[in-house]
């Protein structure tokens, strides 16, 4: 047994599939199958079922994996903590982000991470908040950027920055604003476009929504901001959005602050709990919020 075979089991785990495994791992499908028949053969018992439609793990071949997993990531963990040595911010940083953060704040941060860290090997993954968790939590990530949520889970948490949600509208409204913030209680009895289920912001906009006395707009949900301010434009209807994300220049949008109590929402960095490269995700939240305060 050793940590190929290992890779190679995961990885038929998450793909169900042996010639995608293959392909993901850059060996042949009969490489890979070999090695973890000879895997088995060494446990002395099947850990899947193949079939020409589907691969199914046994019992216990789904413990097997569950193992694995932990062996791969202590393994990696062994090979950070080897290169970090004489500087933290060298190496491959897997970083997650939620698609209402990332279009808007990565042009801000990378230039300047690639500047001041030049031997950070960004690799960048654009997912929903449930995915990330997941993906961070099996080691898949090192770090996710996403809206602050209760966590259930053991994590280490960097602070980066609160953003207002502001309210984005059309002229074609009637909303008769003129300082350019308008109460909470604009909301009252309108119906407001929303994004699709798996979004952090859907959430969040409709518990504002809901207390101001406002609805969905059932009709229609975007699956992203650029979409849902298209839809403003085009006099559809009105929406919440991140005050970062205002900068977005879609004709025919206006946006107002609320007046107090002001929405916002609390953007933070996350990584596990007993993380081997804290420093360096340390030193990455320092520098995000000194280019965003």
């Amino acid at each position: 047994m050793n940590i190929r075979d290992l890779e190679y089991l995961v990885a038929v785990h998450e793909l169900k599939n042996f010639s995608k495994a293959a392909t993901q791992c850059f060996v042949s499908q009969p490489t890979l199958s070999g090695q973890l028949k000879k895997l088995e053969q060494e446990l002395g018992a099947p850990l899947m079922e193949r079939s020409t439609r589907k691969v199914l793990f046994t019992p216990l071949g789904e413990e097997v994996v569950a193992q694995a997993r932990s062996i791969l990531q202590t393994a990696k963990h062994i090979k950070q903590i080897a290169d970090l040595s004489d500087d933290p911010m060298v190496g491959d940083f897997h970083i997650g982000l939620i698609p209402t953060v990332g279009p808007f704040l990565l042009p801000i941060i990378m230039p300047e991470i690639s500047k001041i860290f030049p031997r950070a090997n960004l690799f960048l993954y654009e997912l929903q908040t449930d995915v990330l968790i997941e993906k961070l939590l099996k080691g898949q990530l090192d770090v996710a950027i996403l809206a602050k949520l209760d966590w259930s889970y053991q994590l280490t948490e960097f602070p980066l920055y609160t953003e207002q949600l502001q309210l984005a509208y059309s002229n074609k409204q009637g909303l008769d604003i003129e300082d350019g913030h308008v109460p909470l209680n604009v909301l009252e009895g309108q119906a407001v476009l929303m994004l699709e289920d798996g979004h952090c912001l859907r959430e969040q906009a409709m518990g504002v929504c809901f207390s101001a006395g406002a609805n969905e707009d059932k009709r229609f949900q975007a699956t992203s901001l650029d979409t849902l301010l298209h839809m403003v434009a085009a006099g559809v209807g009105m929406t919440l959005i991140p005050e970062m994300a205002c900068s977005r220049g879609v004709e025919g949008v206006l946006y107002s602050s609320f007046e107090e109590p002001i929405p916002s929402r609390d953007i933070v960095m996350i990584a596990r709990k007993n993380c081997a490269r804290k420093v360096a995700f340390e030193r990455l939240s320092e520098l995000i919020c000194s280019l965003i305060s």
